[in-house]
């Protein structure tokens, strides 16, 4: 049997050691491709360099082209063609990078390729004279598919240069995920926090138009001398090797004659992208200065946004397309002095807006992450190569971040904003049940002591808001005051929440300490003498759990007996509810489904009464034929329960949701052995890493958390309590498969569609 050839991408760019944008770029695409993918989609190098041997490279970097020399584009192409593991060779293209007359010496490589080609076009200049139409219609001719970076380059191609519109894909520019928590924290660590912040990165040259601020500061810091102006990065290789640095020297001897000297600081390296998003992240307002009509995109641009500043910026393009009114302003002019001073009085002297401007901004940029930017070019890449199913998103690292920042000593707090815990979101009983169990599973897997902390604060928020009859609330303030909520919401899914929680501490006695355990069987004997109240399905399924996990450690009759009762209710509400196409208990599908049918099962697993096994399968797949569809899942939305005689409503899709779907399907499999529920487990899980109808990751690799919802169009990216909570027990639970599991991405067609 032949063994399967290894797929790779092979990029054509310059590279890191080299400094400028597009070397920058495409080692993040290789980055952001690793983290997604894996080793399921390999990406090699060939370097572009002015000079031969000019560069020390990494090993990614399989060929070096020498730009000046056409023979090397033909010796090199013929070259990667007898590499049978190369299934696609990607060009990233910016006038200037390639030699010949606008860089036509590219065309000699594509024309002896025998390879799918994607050819990048980070710049496309409107109406172009004769040469250059040719060349770029050439390269477009000889590509199987072109990405531009915004809709205005595409428009452009179409309409001027005459390409087909069925080759070309608009993939913005990526950009980094910061925590908005850190802009605070920088601000101090920096010494900035009294200062307001204003940056302009990147590598420097006259077409900068930095001056133009320069000219406009003298008034601003009359007026707010706590302004301070950075100007990020290196002069430009290329201007250093004509001219030196004529430009940056002209700029100091402006700001001397200015008297800025305390206001204005030029950091004159070429940083690491950690301290450069460091810069940006402590910045208020960041100054697009490009006095480049022409400049189709601009990787700086992005960034900034990203980081969550308020941005000025010059009508480039990519300013006119991305920045909108509550993202910052939008000049109309390039190098207008006065223009400038304006926007920035107007932002520094509203600090609100400025700030709103920073965090609508940082909400947008999400879209445009490198994670989901490296979703997209793995896409295409299935598409040109017909490889799709090859590809295989790479499982995420566990991480406690989230958990423990959102934990104070009182418990985990319930919202965020963004990635910042909100104090006045309070505690609930919810979120810590759900910790505590998380804890205990991390435990169990990893013998991590520093979690028992963590455990140890939820028991204790569990032991704190019991009452003496053995009830509990669920709705604490910061000040640890009950709240209104706790009257007016129905608390029995809470209370049953925190006896599943109590009851698997319970079951994990062999590993937990005696007093942790003995703490809470005290809290359990409390609350067990209420079970027999308990009506609403969803509040029996979660104590139908508790039971069992405690059946395993104390299997007693009474126990058993509970167990019985409690299966019989649910039962008999199937029986009341279910009619030919409606297989469920209820007359409509509502929050967290997946518990119901997944108690049933539990209890066929305490009893042996083989009635609960049947009506826990036949009640489990109708759900799952609602939820899976397309090599995706759909869970049902917020915005309105699925009620037996309508229609689905679609969007406002919720972590918890798939969490739950994904802990049934593991039950599922384990005891019955069916391959469908791993199958659908996977699918399930593979919805946090982008296989979901905005084709974006439902996770922050930064923190480890989740984000709170799936909306028809954007991502809330809020990281509360409850989903990040269910996205870390979803991971916990794909441990088990990550040696076993394909991963199989079959469904990459249907992502398309």
């Amino acid at each position: 049997m032949e063994a399967k050839k290894a797929i790779k991408m092979l990029i054509v760019s310059s590279y890191p050691p080299r400094e400028c944008g597009l070397a920058t770029f495409s080692n993040d695409i290789v980055n952001s491709v690793k983290k997604v993918f894996g080793n399921t989609l390999p990406i090699e190098i060939c370097a572009l360099q002015n000079e031969k041997n000019n560069f020390e490279y990494d090993n990614e970097v399989t060929y070096v082209l020498s730009t000046s020399f056409i023979e090397d584009y033909r010796q090199v192409a013929e070259k990667i063609n007898e590499r049978k593991d190369i299934s696609l060779v990607c060009f990233q293209h910016e006038f200037g990078l390639y030699g010949g007359e606008y860089g036509d010496y590219l065309l000699s490589f594509l024309l002896a390729l025998n390879k799918p080609i994607i050819t990048v076009f980070h710049t496309i200049l409107p109406e172009p004279d004769k040469k250059r139409k040719k060349v770029v219609c050439a390269l477009a001719d000889l590509s199987n598919k072109i990405v531009v970076l915004t809709n205005k380059s595409k428009e452009i191609l179409i309409n001027q240069y005459s390409c087909q519109i069925s080759k070309i894909k608009v993939i913005p520019h990526g950009t980094h995920i910061v925590l908005w928590e850190q802009k605070e924290i920088l601000k101090k660590e920096y010494h900035y926090s009294d200062k307001i912040v204003m940056s302009t990165f990147g590598l420097i040259s006259e077409n900068k138009g930095i001056e133009t601020v320069l000219y406009a500061l003298p008034e601003i810091v009359a007026k707010h001398p706590e302004v301070i102006y950075m100007v990020i990065g290196k002069t430009h290789p290329e201007i250093i090797k004509r001219e030196g640095e004529k430009y940056r020297n002209m700029l100091t001897e402006i700001v001397k004659e200015l008297h800025l000297e305390n206001n204005v600081f030029f950091i004159n390296e070429y940083l690491e992208l950690k301290q450069l998003l460091k810069y940006l992240t402590l910045s208020d307002i960041y100054l697009f200065t490009s006095k480049n009509p022409n400049q189709a995109v601009s990787g700086t641009f992005a960034y900034a946004m990203s980081c969550g500043c308020a941005v000025i910026s010059t009508p480039i393009p990519h300013a006119v397309e991305t920045l909108e009114d509550n993202t910052g302003i939008l000049l109309n002019e390039f190098d207008n002095v006065t223009e400038f001073q304006i926007a920035i009085l107007k932002l520094i002297e509203n600090k609100e807006e400025c700030l709103s401007m920073g965090r609508n901004a940082y909400s947008q940029s999400h879209a445009t992450t490198w994670e989901n930017i490296a979703i997209k070019y793995g896409l295409l890449y299935g598409e040109l190569t017909s490889k799709e199913e090859d590809l295989r998103f790479n499982l995420p690292p566990i991480k406690l971040d989230h958990i423990k920042e959102l934990t104070t000593n009182i418990g985990i707090l319930q919202f965020s904003n963004f990635s910042q815990p909100d104090p006045s979101s309070g505690y609930t009983l919810d979120d810590n049940s759900r910790a505590l169990i998380n804890m205990a599973m991390y435990y169990s897997s990893y013998l991590d002591e520093s979690v028992l902390k963590l455990a140890n604060i939820y028991l204790s928020f569990i032991e704190g808001i019991q009452r003496e009859d053995g009830f509990f609330d669920n709705y604490r303030d910061i000040d640890l005051k009950l709240t209104e909520q706790n009257l007016e919401v129905n608390l029995e899914d809470a209370n049953g929440r925190a006896l599943w929680a109590l009851g698997y501490v319970i079951s994990q006695k062999e590993i937990l300490s005696l007093d942790f355990v003995k703490r809470a069987e005290t809290c359990w004997e409390k609350a067990y003498k209420n079970i027999h109240q308990v009506s609403s399905p969803r509040a029996i399924a979660y104590t139908l759990k508790g039971l069992y996990n405690y059946h395993l450690v104390s299997p007693l009759e009474t126990i058993k007996l509970q167990i019985e009762q409690l299966a019989d209710k649910i039962l008999n509400l199937y029986h009341i509810n279910s009619a030919e196409n409606w297989c469920w208990y209820e007359d409509y599908m509502t929050y967290v489904n997946n518990v119901i049918p997944e108690a049933m099962l539990y209890s066929y697993l305490a009893t042996g009464n083989k009635k609960y096994l049947k009506i826990a399968t036949i009640t489990f797949d109708f759900l799952l034929s609602h939820y899976f569809m397309k090599g995706q899942i759909k869970v049902i939305s917020n915005r309105g329960w699925f009620k037996k005689e309508n229609e689905r409503e679609f969007y406002g899709e919720q972590p918890i949701e798939v969490a739950t779907t994904i802990i049934t399907l593991d039950l599922f499999y384990q005891v019955t052995g069916n391959m469908k529920y791993k199958d659908q487990l996977e699918v399930a899980f593979f919805w946090f890493l982008g296989n979901n109808h905005l084709k974006q990751i439902m996770y922050n690799p930064e923190n480890g958390a989740s984000y709170d919802g799936l909306e028809d169009k954007h991502i809330n990216i809020n990281q509360g309590a409850e989903s990040t909570l269910c996205f870390f027990k979803a991971r916990l639970i794909m441990n088990k498969y990550a040696e076993k599991a394909s991963f199989q991405k079959k469904f990459w067609r249907d992502l398309d569609n």
